[in-house]
């Protein structure tokens, strides 16, 4: 019964997808249980990238694409995505919706954008889709979810109740207009006769397949830095992306988890605000950007770039429990003659070896680099780790080291094929 979770190990964007498709059909069940529609995934089959933003990788597979009841839906984007495949010939007619999952109503998305132009320079960098309101409303038990749909009555008083005190917000603060609740629920209840053949009782649908003996893979957007909890906060996300999110957000208990999965870039990128102790504001940083082609897969900002920091991702493999690492975008890196790695921070003239106490001594942490010879070799042809220049497999093995967990699968250029296995990840 594995049931196995890909997590990010830095701030998201690590090519999460990659190691999905090293599971290939083997994966009965792709299940997204964070997020909404801020998340991208990049994944490249058979010559064609596809772009996914709410469906899970899952649906370009044979695997039952499911999304949980801990992830935040945007209908819209919902129906674009679902569209947009199904006119590239992929299959979604298998996608399963969790009933208790949230809806993205359109003033979350308004509240969103006017929140974060009213905070100006204390903004936290959001992908303004309306995420962070939707979970407001959910704990603030304000929220409308997929069942309400279904219910009429049900849905417009709720959108009548959450929109009372937003109004006035609107109004009287941020001096926008008020939004009609009967247009807000009028364009929801369009969307239920599409979403109803989709909704299941998640819960029940995994634990079944888990006592049947399937293989389900949980599958975070985001990553450990961006959790609301154990991220870099405020500059995070506002669910839990960690690997105990995969158990609130789906309905799934903890002892069901066999393997966590940490993906981790061989460079470090992050979108928005927050500290970021290796970042490069430098020529080097515009290379890494150019040649990872760093340009946000939902936003199309560009990412934030900067050299691998050890402690930044042993603290996710420790936090989550990982038992394996995937290290992405490894070719990325040749050409370098030699590649900084940080291996701790300078705090106020103190190293230190692990993360930070407290977010102010993160935003002043300078790093502290362990310089590792490069290589020019051209990398993406290789197939096994033994074909990886001596200093490509020195790296590895190094940051193997740092981050306390074994690395089980490189990433060698884009294409799903395009992948070092070291141990199987199933």
């Amino acid at each position: 019964m594995p049931g196995i979770v890909v997590i990010g190990a830095q701030w998201g964007d690590e090519g999460k997808g990659k190691a999905t498709d090293q599971l290939g059909d083997r994966v009965d069940y792709t299940v997204r249980y964070s997020g909404g529609n801020n998340a991208g995934h990049t994944l490249v089959v058979n010559g064609e990238k596809y772009a996914l933003h709410l469906l899970p990788s899952g649906i370009l597979n044979d695997s039952v694409p499911v999304i949980a009841n801990g992830v935040v839906i945007d209908l819209e984007v919902l129906f674009e995505e679902i569209d947009g495949l199904n006119a590239r010939g992929v299959d979604t007619s298998k996608l399963i919706i969790s009933a208790n999952a949230h809806i993205i109503a359109p003033y979350h998305k308004v509240i969103d954008k006017v929140t974060e132009r009213f905070l100006g320079n204390r903004r936290i960098g959001t992908t303004g889709r309306g995420i962070g309101p939707a979970y407001s409303d959910k704990i603030n038990r304000l929220g409308i979810r997929v069942q309400d749909l279904f219910d009429e009555k049900i849905l417009r008083q709720k959108v009548e109740a959450s929109l009372e005190q937003k109004n006035h917000l609107l109004v009287k603060v941020y001096n926008r207009r008020a939004i009609d609740a009967t247009q807000v629920a009028d364009e929801l209840l369009g969307h239920a006769e599409r979403l109803r053949p989709m909704v299941a009782d998640v819960t029940r649908v995994l634990n079944t397949a888990l006592d049947a003996d399937k293989v389900v893979l949980f599958e975070g957007a985001q990553a450990h830095h961006l959790d609301v909890d154990h991220g870099t906060y405020p500059y995070v996300t506002s669910s839990n992306p960690i690997a105990g999110g995969a158990c609130t957000g789906s309905g799934v208990g903890p002892t069901r988890i066999n393997r966590v999965i940490g993906i981790a870039k061989a460079y470090t990128t992050r979108v928005g605000e927050g500290p970021f102790p290796t970042e490069l504001l430098d020529a080097d940083g515009d290379k890494l950007r150019t040649d990872g082609a760093e340009f946000g897969t939902t936003t199309g900002r560009n990412r934030r770039c900067g050299w691998f920091d050890a402690l930044v991702v042993e603290a996710s493999a420790t936090a989550n429990a990982c038992t394996d690492i995937f290290l992405t975008k490894l070719d990325i890196l040749t050409g370098w003659e030699k590649i900084p790695v940080c291996v701790a921070y300078d705090v106020n003239g103190v190293r230190t070896d692990t993360l930070p106490l407290t977010q102010t001594e993160f935003h002043h942490a300078v790093p502290v680099y362990e310089y590792l010879d490069g290589w020019t070799e051209d990398i993406s042809g290789c197939r096994s780790f033994e074909e990886l220049p001596a200093n490509t497999q020195a790296y590895v093995r190094r940051l193997e080291e740092l981050v306390g967990c074994r690395i089980s699968g490189i990433g060698v250029g884009p294409s799903r094929e395009q992948v070092v296995m070291l141990h199987d990840l199933l």
